[in-house]
């Protein structure tokens, strides 16, 4: 198995929670600090090499979903990037993305939450960003990314819980079964 294979394999995190919470439940106030920070910060591949292998594998399978070529490998250096700069595998957002807006940019949900990675717009107010626009994916993806490193952390790394937290359904396994059926069918192959 591949280095990155094992890493893969290894990092099982968890995704979705306090982004479809409602504005009327507290914020914590550690989260609200950590997505202040995170709001200017970004990183991205180290080695050529590696971004034109997993560009060229990510974008083949996402071809049907999006097929916009261009469109494609944009967003695909945004998750990417926002992925790492949170310290999450690119391939789980990746697998979040699908189960929750199926790559529609200007998704929402019954419960309001925006975007590529369903993110409530009561977050805007808590960060002091109003005018922040969650249909922006590199907003959306940094907002999404930085909740679901949080969540993950507040699991201990239990990525079923941290997903079912996410998704604001912890107790139950629905969500957190769909995403990692998804990340293990589609993006892990």
């Amino acid at each position: 198995m591949t280095k990155r294979g094992c890493l893969l394999v290894v990092f099982v995190l968890c995704l979705n929670g306090i982004t479809h919470a409602s504005a009327s439940d507290p914020v914590d106030p550690e989260l609200r600090a950590l997505l202040q920070r995170s709001v200017s910060e970004s990183t991205s591949f180290t080695d050529r090499f590696d971004a034109e292998v997993w560009l060229s594998d990510m974008s083949n399978r996402l071809q049907s979903l999006l097929p916009d070529h261009d469109e494609r490998l944009e967003l695909l250096r945004l998750v990417h990037r926002e992925a790492r700069r949170a310290s999450l595998h690119p391939e789980l957002v990746l697998a979040l993305i699908e189960t929750e807006s199926h790559f529609q940019r200007f998704a929402i949900s019954n419960a309001g939450a925006q975007g590529l990675m369903q993110i409530m717009p009561f977050w805007l107010d808590e960060m002091g960003r109003p005018d922040d626009n969650l249909f922006i994916s590199a907003t959306n993806l940094r907002y999404g990314c930085t909740i679901l490193k949080y969540y993950l952390g507040i699991e201990k790394g239990d990525l079923a819980r941290g997903l079912a937290r996410y998704n604001g359904s912890l107790g139950k396994t629905v969500y957190s079964d769909k995403v990692l059926n998804t990340l293990r069918e589609h993006w892990y192959q």
